[in-house]
């Protein structure tokens, strides 16, 4: 069975992304496809930004808080990126904790939760994937997109989800387990060959 990690992008004060994170996580606990499931917060991982002086295909890390990053993700079978929309895009912090790493996101799949406004942060969702492919993840065509995200969350962080959200949820984890177990070899193959 895979271990899946649910990487909360937003870091900034007010965000709804935790709460969103959270709904996600109880949603993949309680669809039983996972080994493990983990909730990993860029707040609270607060990587500055790209201080190594190697590029990140090299796996030459300097800093501590690389080796940990690197271990976290290197760990990882398959991912769900729970992001905000920020002028049609994805907010710096994602792509930040991306770009620290190479060969540890390969050959794992990774479904999207967006939201935002009337978009739902779809136009973050399908910018994201070009970065994705380069690094031979998989995005899946399945996917959780909130409107008007505010909506859903009451002034406890609480989330209070509709159907069509907790549908979208279920089919984006049989995808990650069936993509994780079908990519299973490839992983297997690049770590034995040391990437």
């Amino acid at each position: 069975m895979a271990k899946l990690e649910i990487i909360v992008a937003s870091t900034r004060p007010g965000r709804v992304g935790l709460a969103i994170g959270q709904w996600i996580e109880g949603e993949a606990k309680a669809h039983g496809g996972f080994s493990e499931v983990e909730l990993v917060d860029l707040a609270e991982v607060n990587l500055p930004f790209m201080n190594e002086p190697n590029h990140p295909r090299l796996g030459q890390y300097t800093h501590q808080h690389t080796r940990d990053w690197s271990a976290k993700i290197a760990g990882a079978d398959a991912f769900v990126f729970v992001m905000p929309e920020y002028n049609h895009g994805y907010n710096a912090e994602l792509k930040n904790a991306i770009d620290y790493l190479h060969n540890e996101w390969q050959y794992k799949p990774v479904g999207l939760v967006s939201y935002g406004g009337v978009a739902a942060g779809t136009r973050a969702a399908q910018m994201i994937k070009q970065v994705l492919n380069v690094l031979k993840m998989t995005p899946l065509t399945e996917a959780v997109s909130i409107p008007f995200v505010r909506q859903f969350v009451d002034d406890e962080d609480h989330v209070s989800p509709n159907d069509v959200m907790t549908t979208s949820a279920k089919a984006m984890f049989d995808e990650l387990v069936r993509t994780s177990d079908v990519l299973r070899p490839l992983r297997a193959e690049a770590y034995s060959t040391g990437m």
